[in-house]
This record gives C-alpha cells, structure tokens and sequence, in this order.
C-alpha cells in the first residue's frame, strides 16, 4: 500500500503549475483534459518531486466552498513538508524566487527548518538534515 496523490485546490493551474515546477523544481507528471462528475471540463495535473512516489493533484476550485479554501486547507496549520538533502542551497534558491517565508532557518533535533507559503498561501515546512547530520 502507498499514498499516491494527495489534492492541493488552487485558484487556476498555470501559477500553481509554474511555482512548483520552476520555484520548487517539481517534475510536471501530467497535465491532462478530464471532465468533472458532472461533466464540466478540467484539467488533471500532477506535480511531483524528482524520484518520489507520491504526487499533488492541483486541483481548481470549483464552487464557492472550494475557493474559500484555497490556501487554508488546513487551517493555518503546516500541512506539507518538503525535505531536501541540501536546505541552504534550496533555501537561497527560494529567496531569491521570492517564496515567502515565515521566520527564519531554525535547527531543530530533527533538522534544519522554515516555514514558508506556496503560490496559494498553504503552509510548508522546508526540512534539512540536521546541521552536523
């Protein structure tokens, strides 16, 4: 058993599509025509990073509930956590794309870690090996 996608809802998929192909370096897995229940066009697209199983839908809202939540999917919580093998490289690279972080780089007993905002406003946790890790 493995988790495959898991759904992030965005406002149109080109931005969300670009910040986490060309922002993040996320591989574009798919970006197909599909149809909703009811038969109302859309797109399926799928991001993942380089050599990891698990995807995200990017998903486009649709009705008035879906872009309420539209970077609020969790409540104003962290609900995704990127881990990288080399966080300062990866970390510099996002500043200078103009991510927006919240707070500064912080050592942890479990790595090196920020909180920052995708293209939607979701939180994420940046995490890195611990600094002697």
């Amino acid at each position: 058993m493995r988790l495959k996608l898991v759904t992030l809802i965005v406002r149109d998929y080109d931005p969300a599509i670009a910040f986490f192909t060309d922002v993040l370096g996320f591989d574009l897995v798919e970006d197909s025509p599909s149809v909703t229940n009811d038969g109302r066009p859309k797109r399926w697209v799928v991001v993942r990073p380089p050599g990891a199983e698990t995807g995200i839908l990017l998903a486009k809202a649709d009705g008035d509930a879906q872009t309420r939540a539209v970077g609020d999917q969790v409540a104003g919580r962290v609900g995704l956590f990127l881990e990288v093998e080399d966080f300062e490289s990866t970390y510099r690279r996002m500043v200078a794309a103009d991510v927006e972080f919240l707070g500064q780089p912080r050592d942890e007993p479990y790595g090196r870690v920020v909180v920052f905002r995708d293209v939607e406003g979701n939180r994420w946790d940046l995490l890195g090996p611990p600094p002697n890790g």
